[in-house]
């Protein structure tokens, strides 16, 4: 039977509960080394990060060293291992976006957020990230707050596109 569960839900659980749903999922999956790799998944989903300790603990429930578990966690782009907001940001800094001005659109939602790349606000509701290439020349500049591509943004624009995940900052 598999472990179902809403991510959403895991926010509202108790330290105790997440490591009981982790141990469950741990379980179906075996500790098959093979396995590790969605275990992490998983357990990213129940956590929103991966931080030293539930790493240590699926090595030490999957039998295998600290720096394996590390290793994989830091290799794969998909992994945090600090906390994530409810929305994460994504200026693209590609060619195309940073000649027709990504580099000032990631200046000005730094303004507008207070924090820097890699980094979430205080009150959790944003992460700021910055990739290379979206796939979306042609509309450039172009910013994604987690599925949704915003087409030829400028820096005028943010404010009213945040408050859209926000309710104005």
């Amino acid at each position: 039977m598999a472990v179902v569960f809403e991510k959403e839900t895991c926010r509202d659980m108790t330290e105790a509960e997440k490591y009981t749903l982790l141990d469950q999922v741990i379980r179906e999956y075996d500790t098959e080394r093979s396995n590790l790799i969605q275990i992490l998944h998983m357990a990213q989903a129940i956590f929103g990060y991966l931080p030293g300790n539930v790493q240590s603990y699926i090595a030490e429930k999957m039998d295998l060293p600290i720096s394996e578990v590390g290793s994989v966690v830091t290799f794969y782009t998909y992994f945090s291992t600090v906390p994530k907001g409810d929305h994460t940001i994504y200026t693209c800094l590609g060619t195309a976006c940073y000649v027709r001005g990504g580099r000032k659109i990631n200046e000005k939602l730094k303004e507008i957020t207070g924090i820097d790349v890699g980094e979430t606000t205080d009150d959790m509701k944003f992460s700021l990230q910055v990739v290379r290439c979206m796939g979306a020349c042609g509309l450039a500049p172009a910013v994604k707050i987690d599925d949704k591509v915003y087409k030829r943004v400028s820096p005028n624009k943010l404010q009213q596109i945040l408050k859209q995940y926000d309710g104005g900052r």
